[in-house]
């Protein structure tokens, strides 16, 4: 199953947004620090309400401590990134993938670029900079779920 990690974020909505999306696709998460804000379930309960109890996250002091946690455990790191060249349907993802995606201010230094094995991007609109971050994650997730055939079974509906 695909990860999605989130380089040292700016805005608690947006992570807490992006805690809901992963809870409700399964996904785990890896957030790595430091934050902008305290990344306690307090600060980012407002956006990702009670669906914070159901989403898989660990936690990264730093770039350093994520990329040796990544060296041990193995996984492909995709970056979602406006300087991109893959289109992001058109990447073959992979189910050990990793999508990062990078602060909303600044995106990501460029030690994480060179240290990402793909570069992906959305395409837009010309003159259009960039798209919110837990949109751009939650499209990227939907597309690598799809490829990997990694959704949850939905439960039976009731009628």
């Amino acid at each position: 199953m695909p990860r999605l990690a989130i380089y040292q974020p700016d805005i608690p909505q947006n992570t807490g947004t992006m805690l809901r999306l992963a809870a409700c696709l399964g996904v785990p998460v890896e957030i790595i620090e430091p934050a902008a804000f305290d990344v306690s379930d307090r600060n980012l309960r407002r956006s990702g309400m009670d669906y914070l109890s159901h989403a898989t996250i660990n936690r990264h002091i730093s770039w350093r401590a994520f990329e040796a946690w990544r060296q041990e455990t193995g996984g492909r790191l995709v970056l979602a990134t406006t300087k991109g060249a893959i289109p992001y349907a058109d990447f073959i993802y992979q189910p050990d993938d990793i999508i990062l995606v990078g602060r909303e201010s600044a995106g990501v230094p460029e030690e994480v670029h060179a240290a990402a094995d793909a570069r992906i991007l959305i395409p837009m609109q010309p003159g259009m900079r960039s798209l919110n971050v837990a949109v751009t994650a939650a499209m990227i997730l939907g597309e690598a779920l799809r490829q990997t055939r990694s959704f949850p079974n939905p439960a039976p509906s009731e009628m």
